[in-house]
């Protein structure tokens, strides 16, 4: 049986950004191996101001603002024990259901999103999120959801800052840049959307959940946040120490 954290023993909630009816659910997928980092443990466990950086992450989506009835997190099944043990030791974890992913990001999400409620209620969202994006602000994330309700495929993405060359076999040519987004998370779509998307085979052109949904519904893009970095670097791991204290709301 997979494993839940219960709720705190405060479970009181102010107002939301909405009040929409919608049922909002997020699936964390936080798979890394941490290779690129060069430390002693997986990214996502890697601490942040004295917490690890998937607690981080957890608390965002949590925030009683955002009304989100359920959270998973995906997680490789080495690490699953782990990660038990590390939350154990903190105050308030945020209650949320913890999954044994697979072998690539798209088998993860797909694990995650079969964890979610079989029959929700027609229009349900779900917002996948990088567990190593603990950053996000959460007037970004609860704008991809309100896109979302009307969109029903939702990516964030900011433009890029730097010039951008393409490469070929006789050189390089420049790209107008401002054509141009890099993608970010959370993304976010209408439920049943996104779990007909994930029943179609997967393809090695599968680079994030947008990708997955191309085929089936146009993605709408909104505006992201240069803050919400992916943790992938020791360089990342200390922009995000120095943003921390930044208002995020």
């Amino acid at each position: 049986m997979p494993p839940t954290f219960p709720p705190p023993a405060d479970n009181s909630l102010p107002h939301p950004f909405t009040s929409s009816p919608l049922p909002r659910y997020a699936v964390l997928v936080a798979g890394g191996s941490g290779l690129r980092m060069g430390a002693d443990r997986p990214k996502q466990f890697l601490l942040l101001r004295g917490e690890p950086v998937l607690l981080h992450t957890l608390r965002r989506f949590a925030a009683p603002a955002l009304a989100v009835a359920e959270l998973v997190v995906v997680l490789p099944f080495d690490q699953v024990a782990y990660w038990q043990e590390l939350a154990a030791g903190y105050p308030a974890v945020p209650p949320h259901r913890v999954v044994v992913g697979g072998a690539t990001r798209w088998a993860s999400v797909k694990a995650g999103l079969a964890a979610l409620p079989t029959a929700p209620p027609s229009g349900a969202l779900v917002a996948v999120h990088d567990g190593v994006r603990p950053l996000v602000p959460l007037g970004v994330v609860e704008a991809a959801y309100q896109a979302a309700a009307t969109h029903r495929a939702v990516a964030v993405a900011v433009p890029p800052k730097d010039s951008v060359r393409l490469l070929g076999a006789a050189g390089s040519s420049p790209l107008d840049r401002r054509r141009l987004r890099l993608m970010q998370t959370p993304q976010t779509f209408d439920l049943d959307l996104l779990r007909r998307a994930y029943r179609l085979p997967e393809l090695p052109t599968f680079t994030d959940d947008a990708s997955v949904v191309d085929d089936l519904c146009p993605v709408h893009l909104v505006e992201g946040d240069y803050r919400n970095l992916k943790i992938t670097t020791p360089e990342d791991l200390l922009l995000a120490e120095s943003l921390i204290s930044t208002d995020f709301s």
